[in-house]
């Protein structure tokens, strides 16, 4: 398997983030418990609020499919994603 960064903007509908956060948070419980999801978290700074995501998958065309199952996505909460492949050198992940 292959790793990708994947990075996420948001929309600024952050009352619309509130209410789906649990089913979004859900959903990538289930791709860490299925061992997809390696990492996640948000990221922010004065212009935009997004997250990182650190998923394995066969191509970017496939995380990409599996990612358009978040909530976030499909309320179109996401503005902008970013799917690459990362070439882990050093720590857990590293091949």
């Amino acid at each position: 398997m292959t790793t990708y960064a994947v990075t996420y903007v948001y929309t600024d509908d952050s009352a619309a983030r509130d209410t789906h956060r649990p089913a979004h948070r859900a959903f990538l419980g289930g791709l860490y418990a299925a061992g997809i999801l390696l990492a996640s978290g948000p990221v922010s700074d004065d212009d935009m609020q997004g997250a990182l995501l650190i998923l394995q998958g066969e191509s970017a065309e496939a995380v990409s499919a599996i990612l358009d199952a978040d909530p976030f996505a499909q309320q179109e909460l996401v503005a902008a994603r970013a799917v690459t492949e990362w070439t882990v050198v050093f720590g857990p992940w590293a091949a």
